[in-house]
């Protein structure tokens, strides 16, 4: 390594390339570069080796008063890096360091924002990863970058700079697979030293040369790959019958696993109701599954699962579900779900009572009914603490209806009482009594006892949730995934207790909420979910099952809180995974994507994919509807039916039965 300099970055980039020509061309090679000067070096090496290429911006934390001297950086994915010799030599405090840090995080986010807009982090798993920078002093930087990188799983790091100390370079050697120093300038004064021309590189340059770099990337490698995704698929598809695969498969995907998690690309088609259902019979006959949870509020759920369990006053399977009364009631009150509730009725009845399948709720928004259950529950077993209940619980007196909304704003802004103390002490006071309480019962008691605490345990989080929705999407998002956890969790360890077993559960919840959010760029905003917290709370004990279609009709709203509506579905947009399965040319398929290769790796790059909610508004449905995500580790498996219908509401109104008149596509997309 000789010690020139460089006429600028794009001639220091072309110099790199040319060191590492090895990679020239092969599969499987992506480029980072540290922006902002590092990007135009990157983007050398990246067009000069043919490989994509991308920002990994990362911030350097200046110690105060000395800004120029770095005490450390930081990197996506909330890496951190310090420099201990700094820190301890000048004697920096923790609480300086996290207010440097929490300064820096913010500006990282800005501008991953303004480098990538909404387009996800691409995919590094099994990649050989090329970081590039203009230039090292310490190297704390590229440290946090690398540790950064490696939290992604890339099979090979490799690490390329124009000028760096002698020293810089063989320290990182020891952490990556290959260093690459054009030169190593004695003494080291400072990277711009090597440069006749290192000016400022501005945010809007960056964005210019990632956009070029995509450009760059010939056409007819994005066919040829395109192609083989497809050939690897169609080689691995599973056949299904009405988007259920066989008894084999199924219990094969699902092995021992005692969480299956079942989700559904929209709130109203048909195909995914009632195929989630017929899986979950057989998982229950089967697989010894015990309940089923659901997105859906605690109280409401628990009058079906008195109903199937032989314990209500409901006479039907149709009465049961009258407890849903919330928007939006098609959710649960519709045909399908009809149909498994008076099915799992029969089932039990056939079994002794501690083996009783059952069907609960895992949603928070019942603030105001839960509340009611927690005092009807207290008024038959101990009267004062129904009356103590009631005193606290009268906080919520101001707002109407069994809407929290009206609370949260006005607890959020100050404008009303938050009740956050008094609903945490009613669910303390209530678990303090918890034996007193089941004893006179059996088990009975136990189930009812149960229902009560969680019922309390709904309240606490519903009172945080409305003060929190108006304060961020992600907190509130996040603070209502964790609850679902937390619902399930409890939920398992009570059934498991009562059996003397670990309970096995299925659930059945949206894709956005059950597939893994790491995968998704829901993660990159902060956003995590059920299926991300029960794969890091079961890793090798849980399945996530997803569900996809490419087009037909949907019930759902205009808007929240609208009436019910037969919604023509659009053709899934280019570049989707719903477009990708509908070139398969099958009616409908499972791919499993637990295989080590294959069909998984030709969904391994990122593409979008849809979730239509409660809501569908296809005049704006790029921004109202898809998110970018990495389906192999979003999901254990995916059933694909290409057309599908609406789910019919058990209460069909004639907007319902009348439905869209079809409209030209893609018009207004």
């Amino acid at each position: 390594m000789d010690d020139r300099l460089f006429s600028d970055r794009r001639d220091a980039g072309s110099v790199l390339a040319g060191l590492l020509g090895h990679y020239r061309d092969l599969p499987g090679v992506v480029v980072l570069g540290l922006p902002p000067g590092g990007v135009p070096v990157a983007y050398e090496v990246a067009t000069g080796l043919g490989h994509p290429l991308d920002a990994l911006p990362v911030r350097k934390l200046g110690t105060p008063g000395r800004e120029e001297l770095a005490m450390g950086a930081i990197s996506g994915g909330g890496v951190i890096v310090l420099d201990e010799d700094v820190v301890r030599g000048l004697g920096i405090q923790s609480d300086t360091i996290r207010q440097v840090v929490e300064r820096e995080a913010r500006e990282l986010a800005r501008r991953e924002r303004a480098y990538r807009g909404d387009a996800p982090a691409p995919e590094l798993r099994g990649k050989t990863v090329i970081i590039v920078d203009d230039g090292l002093a310490t190297g704390a930087g590229l440290r946090a970058a690398v540790r950064a990188v490696r939290q992604r799983e890339p099979a090979r790091i490799v690490v390329a700079v124009p000028a760096a100390p002698r020293s810089t370079c063989q320290e990182l050697s020891a952490l990556v697979d290959e260093v690459v120093c054009a030169t190593t300038p004695t003494p080291f004064f400072s990277a711009g030293e090597s440069y006749w021309n290192f000016s400022r590189i501005t945010d809007d340059e960056v964005r210019k040369l990632l956009r070029a770099a995509v450009a760059r990337v010939p056409a007819r490698a994005r066919a040829t790959s395109a192609r083989t995704g497809l050939a690897a698929l169609r080689s691995q598809l599973v056949p299904t019958r009405d988007g259920v695969p066989s008894d084999e498969v199924l219990c094969g995907l699902v092995g021992d696993a005692r969480f299956v998690l079942i989700g559904e690309a929209s709130h109203g088609t048909h195909e995914f109701y009632a195929a989630r259902a017929h899986m979950t019979r057989r998982l229950i006959e089967e697989k010894g599954f015990v309940a089923v949870a659901v997105e859906a509020d605690w109280p409401d759920a628990y009058r079906v699962n008195r109903y199937v369990r032989g314990r209500g006053d409901d006479a039907s399977a149709e009465e049961a579900l009258r407890g849903f009364r919330r928007f939006p009631t098609w959710m649960w009150r519709n045909a399908d779900v009809l149909e498994f509730a008076g099915w799992l009725r029969e089932h039990n009845e056939r079994l002794d009572e501690r083996a009783r399948a059952g069907f609960y709720g895992l949603d928070l928004y019942s603030l105001h009914h839960s509340a009611d259950e927690v005092i009807a529950y207290l008024d038959t077993v101990d009267p004062g603490a129904a009356g103590r209940a009631r005193d606290r619980y009268a906080c919520f007196d101001h707002s109407d209806g069994d809407d929290g909304q009206a609370y949260g704003f006005a607890a959020a802004f100050g404008a009303g009482e938050s009740c956050e103390r008094r609903v945490v002490d009613q669910l303390v006071d209530l678990q303090r009594n918890a034996l007193r309480y089941q004893r006179a019962q059996g088990l009975l008691g136990e189930d009812e006892f149960f229902h009560a605490e969680r019922n309390a345990a709904v309240v606490a989080a519903a009172e945080r949730y409305y003060r929190t929705m108006f304060g961020g999407r992600v907190s509130s998002w996040n603070l209502r995934d964790r609850h679902m956890a937390d619902t399930l969790f409890a939920l398992a360890e009570h059934l498991g207790w009562q059996r003397g077993e670990p309970a096995r559960i299925v659930v059945w919840a949206h894709n956005s909420h059950l597939g893994d959010a790491r995968a998704t760029e829901m993660g990159a905003r902060g956003e995590l979910n059920l299926g991300r917290l029960v794969r890091e709370h079961n890793p090798e004990d849980c399945r996530l099952i997803g569900f996809t279609t490419y087009t037909g009709t949907v019930t759902a709203a205009g808007d929240w809180g609208h009436p019910a509506e037969r919604k023509n579905v659009r053709p899934a947009l280019p570049g989707s995974v719903e477009e990708l399965f509908h070139e398969v040319g099958r009616a409908e398929f499972l791919v499993d994507l637990a295989r080590p290769a294959g069909a998984a790796d030709a969904l391994r790059g990122a593409l979008l994919e849809r979730a239509i909610g409660v809501v569908y508004r296809p005049a704006t449905e790029r921004r109202s509807h898809y998110f970018q995500t990495r389906l192999p580790d979003q999901f254990d498996a995916v059933v694909h039916i290409d057309e599908t219908g609406a789910v019919e509401p058990l209460e069909r109104t004639a907007r319902w039965e009348r439905g869209e008149v079809p409209e030209t596509y893609p018009a207004g997309v």
